[in-house]
Formats: C-alpha cells, sequence, structure tokens
C-alpha cells in the first residue's frame, strides 16, 4: 500500500510511513555497533577507544549529508505541496549533484587531516596507529556516506519509504557479512572493520543514484538542472539543525573523551563511554527516523496551508514520542547487562560500563520531543528556530553539563550529564512550540 503525503493520517498509517525511516536510521546505527562488536571482540579496547576518538571527525564531515538531506527534503516536498513537480525534481537534482562534489573534496583532503587531528585528539602509540588506519579508510568512502545520509531524506519526499529501508537493509546487511569475513575470519582486525564499513556506505549511495537516474514511479527523478542559488543556500540553513546537531554531537564526544581521560586513566574509561555510546545511537536513531519520516509530511502540508493536518500530525507526533521514550528507558534498563556482555567485558570495565549506561538511561524519556521540535521547524522551512534548538541542545546544554557535573559527582557526572542537558532543552523546545503556535497553526 503506497501512502501519499496528501492523505489524512492516523496512528496506524502514520506509523506505517514513518517506520521505514525508523528501521532504515536504525540500520545506520547499527553499522558502527557491529564494527564495535567484531574489533572489541577480535582487535582488543585500545581498537575500540580508537574508533571512537576518530569517528567524531568522519561525523562532522558526513553531517552536510544530513543538512542538504532534510533542508532540501523540506524544501522540495513543500515545492511539490505547491504543485511545482517539475521544480522540485530541479532541486532534488542540484542537491544531490552539489552533494557528491562536497563528498570527493572531503575524501580527498580527509586523507591529509587525520594524523595532525589523532594526534590532537590524544591517541598515542598503538591507538594512534588505529586512528589513522580507519580514519583514512572512512575517509575515502565519505563521497558515498554523504550520498548515503541525504538520500535517507529524500527517498520519503519521493513516497518510496520502504525502498529506501530495503537499500539501507542491503547496506547494513552486507557490513555484517563483510564485518564477519575479514574481521573474524580472515582476522584483518580494525582494518577490515573500517573495509566492510566503507563498502556498505558504497552500496547505500550508489544504489540510489541507479534508482533515481533511471525511470521509476516516485515522486523524484535526478535530470538535468540548473543552479538555484538561493534553493541551495536555502536547503542548507533550513537543514542547519541538523548539521549542527551532528557536528555538535562529535565535538561533544571529544569532550567527554578527554573529561573520562583525566578520571579514568588508560584506553578501558574510553572503551566504556563507546559502548554505551553504540546504544544510545541506535536508541536516538529511533527519534532521528521518526523525525526523518513525518518531516517530508508536515513540509508537503505547510506547502498546501492544511493547517488541519499540520494539527493532527503535530498531536499525534507528541504521543509516538512519548511512548517511544517510556519504551526505550524501560528497554534499556532491562537489557543494558546482556547487551554489555556480548562486548567481551568483565571485571572492572564491565561493571564500568553497565553503570554509566544504567545513570544516561533516563535521558531517553524526554530527548525525543527536542528531536522533534526541532525537525518540525526544519519542515515548516524555519531553519533559525530549528538551528537554535539543536545548537543549544547539542552544544551548549551538553558543554555545559559536561564540564559541570562532573566537578560535583565524578564519574557519574560524565554518565548524567546527559539528563541535565536535555531537561534543558525540553524547556527550550516548548517556549518555542508555544511561541509560534499561531504563525503554522499545528496547535
Amino acid at each position: 500500500m503506497r501512502i501519499q503525503l496528501s492523505e489524512h493520517f492516523t496512528y496506524k498509517k502514520l506509523l506505517i510511513f514513518v517506520l521505514p525511516s525508523i528501521v532504515m536510521m536504525v540500520f545506520t546505527s547499527i553499522y558502527s555497533v557491529v564494527d564495535g562488536l567484531f574489533v572489541s571482540n577480535f582487535a582488543g579496547p585500545s581498537a575500540v577507544a580508537a574508533i571512537n576518538l576518530i569517528y567524531p571527525l568522519i561525523f562532522v564531515l558526513g553531517a552536510i549529508g544530513f543538512m542538504l538531506g532534510a533542508g532540501g527534503s523540506a524544501l522540495v516536498s513543500k515545492t511539490l505541496g505547491e504543485g511545482d513537480k517539475k521544480r522540485a525534481n530541479a532541486y532534488f537534482s542540484l542537491l544531490v549533484y552539489v552533494t557528491l562534489g562536497i563528498g570527493i573534496v572531503i575524501a580527498v583532503a580527509g586523507q591529509f587531516v587525520v594524523p595532525p587531528i589523532a594526534k590532537w585528539l590524544g591517541a598515542e602509540g598503538i591507538t594512534y596507529d588505529y586512528c589513522v588506519l580507519y580514519g583514512r579508510v572512512l575517509l575515502g568512502a565519505q563521497p558515498f556516506f554523504i550520498l548515503q545520509n541525504v538520500f535517507q531524506s529524500f527517498f520519503v519526499t519521493a513516497e518510496k519509504p520502504r525502498l529506501g529501508l530495503i537499500v539501507t537493509g542491503a547496506a547494513g546487511a552486507a557490513n555484517i557479512i563483510l564485518d564477519a569475513v575479514f574481521v573474524a575470519g580472515l582476522k584483518w582486525g580494525l582494518a577490515g572493520a573500517a573495509a566492510a564499513t566503507a563498502a556498505s556506505q558504497v552500496i547505500g549511495g550508489v544504489v540510489p543514484i541507479i534508482y533515481f537516474l533511471c525511470r521509476n514511479n516516485s515522486l523524484l527523478r535526478l535530470t538535468k538542472t540548473s543552479f538555484y542559488g538561493k534553493a541551495l543556500l536555502k536547503s542548507a540553513t533550513n537543514g542547519t539543525s541538523e548539521f549542527l546537531a551532528n557536528v555538535s554531537a562529535a565535538v561533544v564526544t571529544m569532550l567527554y573523551n578527554f573529561q573520562i581521560q583525566k578520571l579514568v586513566p588508560g584506553d578501558g574509561g574510553i572503551a566504556a563511554y563507546g559502548t554505551v555510546m553504540y546504544v544510545v545511537m541506535i536508541f536516538f536513531s529511533i527519534f532521528m527516523g521518526y523525525s526523518v519520516g513525518s518531516a517530508p509530511i508536515i513540509a508537503y502540508n505547510f506547502g498546501a496551508q492544511n493547517k488541519s493536518e499540520l494539527k493532527n500530525l503535530f498531536k499525534k507526533s507528541l504521543v509516538i514520542t512519548a511512548a517511544f521514550g517510556i519504551s526505550m528507558t524501560v528497554l534499556s534498563e532491562a537489557l543494558a547487562y546482556p547487551f554489555i556482555k556480548i562486548f567481551g567485558y568483565d571485571g572492572e570495565l564491565f561493571d564500568m560500563t553497565l553503570r554509566g549506561f544504567r545513570i544516561y538511561a533516563p535521558a531517553f524519556l524526554i530527548a525525543g520531543f527536542s528531536y522533534f521540535g526541532s525537525s518540525m521547524f526544519t519542515a515548516l522551512n524555519n531553519g533559525l528556530v530549528s538551528g537554535i534548538i539543536s545548537f543549544l541542545r547539542t552544544l551548549v546544554f551538553q558543554v555545559v553539563a559536561v564540564l559541570t557535573v562532573p566537578l560535583v559527582l565524578g564519574l557519574d557526572g560524565v554518565w548524567s550529564a546527559t539528563c541535565f542537558a536535555e531537561i534543558a532543552s525540553l524547556a527550550i523546545t516548548v517556549i518555542f512550540i508555544i511561541a509560534f503556535r499561531k504563525r503554522y497553526g499545528y496547535i
């Protein structure tokens, strides 16, 4: 059953429509978790620490894809809602071509910046070698990683979320299979994990290009285009919140690593934090997936000036977000022990990771509302408000929390800092939602 952006959405229809995007984002997160599992069991804590140290750089550069994907899909969806399909496809094509060009530049430049950045991050000895190796391989695949991030949003705008799920699922399956072959089978260690991830990203980036270049029955197709400077600028500024969210997450991860290094000597603390972040990434990807899946619907109805449907979507989204938050918190507390066990940890490292995860878990209760609030304003083509929420949530509040809370609570303060940051983020999000309710009519 194909659900169109113009339809009225019940809870069932809304969940069916966004489910592929949620699963798609979870699959994307699982790439890193699978790498972590194989690397932890076959290469050791130093390799896990290296991934956690260098991955923020890769994520910062890949954030360009989230920015152009979220901001561009909002603009394209709004244009479709206004009834101009030809211009919508021209915008879509321009954004894909520009993204590919940016990715190629990053892939080349990245080979030179990885070593000095690894040094700056504090990597030494074998951990430094691992950082450079992993970083260079994944940055070489950066064009495909960025395209994959862009297409995650545009598959939904094209009314093909299930196809997006299939592509991402195929890439994820390839990652898992190649990890088993390269890391466990051929004993290539961290190099094998990097190669497996890079190969999966190539699949995730190339297959959508082939699909959208060929004749298809979706709303979008890659065509000849012109340079629409205003549209490109609008997409970039409108997707600022997604860019800031990913860049800030990377910067904050570095700061968390620095704080942990002060409190826990050696690689153990960073390995524990990296393991906690694997689970956090999966759970937060559910909120992100819902935002990606619902944003084109909101943008379409905003373009069509259908305020009754905006109200319907807003109300149902709050209920669904609350249900997700409660479920994640319960699951994270219940599954913390068995999940950490599969990483092969024991003794002090296991106890530290388990305690950190259980202290962190309550953040899931409220984090989804700020995710949705920022995404909703992106969909409403208000990049400024979306960017402010994202900037405060992912950078300002997180930095303040991780610098101050550990002064009182020590290592427990590192694990609980996100909870304090999310409470402040929720308050800001509620203020903006109330302030703009009359302009957009979602309440």
